[in-house]
């Protein structure tokens, strides 16, 4: 890969991060998601270790830096008419939750980073979130609407914990309600059961929990910091009880390893009181296809050939992700129609319903009211 960014310079820019937050111990989380750092395809030099040599795993760089952001604005626009959101606020690039799947990781390639461990250990931080987002939804160009967070990595990944990022913007969403989507795989979210329960009053909110399998033991090498299964499920029982909106996401559906379980996580999940239902077929962009192969290799060799085909089925015959709109997101062909009636019945059975639509009639700017008086 090509050089990191100078990092003397960006300490410099993190100095209101708590030291506490800055590293975490890599006994803490003990395993990362991809095993290599691919080359950055914007960049002319990379780095490969010799294979013969003998490296210590215990001394492979594993603590993870965080640094800060210096973004000017925080509301993202696209233009994507399949991902059911025209706005979002992404408090975090880079994942600590490491999924080794994600399609986010090529992102960290315009920042001059590798998507495989660099994108799960080197995370920049968007500390002014909150006052920026204040600042954009005070605009007198700001037209209320959804905005979801996050449409690209995970809002409450471990650090949120301390940082309280992704809170800080709910409670700006809260003073203006604003209605807010909100898509995890964290327990943590609950933590926020009060803000969010403050918009659900007005239809402000709604939560989507990710379920990718109900396996623990594969949960652990697919997404390896994020919450259990068992505890995602009681996410959804406990938004429920604080009367937010909230219903499972089961993404990505990994043809030939998760596919049959759809029906068993979507029964889980409304036994737990999921109102509402989606799914997206796994789609390997970039360097995420390589990262993902090495994956199979390493914890599934006798299935790769399996899951490969019937990935490359689904995304035309003969490649491992489809960028266009309307079929990168669910597929297409034989396969992706079996998904498809597959989820549908799935959700009839249990009696999942749609996704409900969020309200921007209650939409107030504070500083406008406090004028009038």
């Amino acid at each position: 890969m090509g050089p990191l960014p100078d990092e003397k310079k960006l300490w410099k820019n993190v100095r209101e991060i708590p030291s506490a937050a800055r590293t975490v111990h890599p006994r803490e989380f003990h395993s990362r998601g991809a095993s290599i750092n691919p080359a950055n395809r914007f960049e002319a030099l990379h780095f490969e270790e010799d294979p013969h040599d003998e490296v210590d795993e215990d001394s492979r760089p594993r603590k993870t830096v965080f640094y800060r952001d210096g973004s000017q604005s925080i509301i993202a626009r696209n233009n994507s008419p399949d991902v059911g959101f025209e706005t979002s606020v992404n408090p975090y690039r880079g994942c600590e939750h490491g999924c080794v799947y994600c399609y986010a990781r090529p992102t960290h390639e315009y920042l001059g980073f590798s998507a495989g461990t660099d994108f799960e250990s080197r995370i920049m931080v968007k500390m002014d979130a909150p006052k920026l987002l204040e600042a954009e939804l005070s605009s007198r160009k700001w037209r209320p609407q959804v905005i979801a967070i996050s449409g690209v990595t995970d809002p409450y990944q471990p650090i949120e914990r301390k940082l309280e990022i992704t809170r800080g913007c709910l409670q700006v969403l809260a003073r203006f309600r604003n209605p807010v989507g909100i898509i995890t795989k964290n327990r943590l979210v609950t933590r926020d059961s009060d803000l969010l329960g403050e918009l659900a009053a007005f239809s402000c909110a709604a939560v989507n929990v990710s379920v990718t399998s109900l396996v623990e033991e594969l949960q652990r090498v697919l997404e390896p910091r994020t919450s259990p299964p068992n505890a995602r499920l009681e996410v959804i029982s406990k938004l429920r009880e604080a009367g937010v909106p909230v219903g499972v996401m089961v993404a990505p559906i990994i043809p030939g390893l998760t596919d049959h379980e759809m029906p068993g996580i979507l029964a889980a999940s409304a036994k737990a009181g999921a109102q509402f239902a989606g799914y997206t077929i796994m789609r390997l962009p970039f360097a995420v296809a390589p990262l993902f192969e090495r994956w199979l290799d390493e914890h599934f060799p006798e299935r790769k050939a399996k899951v490969l085909s019937r990935i490359r089925a689904i995304r035309g015959g003969d490649r491992l992700s489809d960028p266009r709109w309307g079929t990168r997101i669910k597929g297409e062909g034989i396969f992706a129609e079996q998904v498809a009636t597959l989820f549908q019945m799935s959700c009839r059975k249990v009696g999942i319903g749609p996704r409900p639509e969020l309200s921007t009639q209650h939409f107030r700017c504070p500083r406008e009211q406090l004028t009038l008086f």
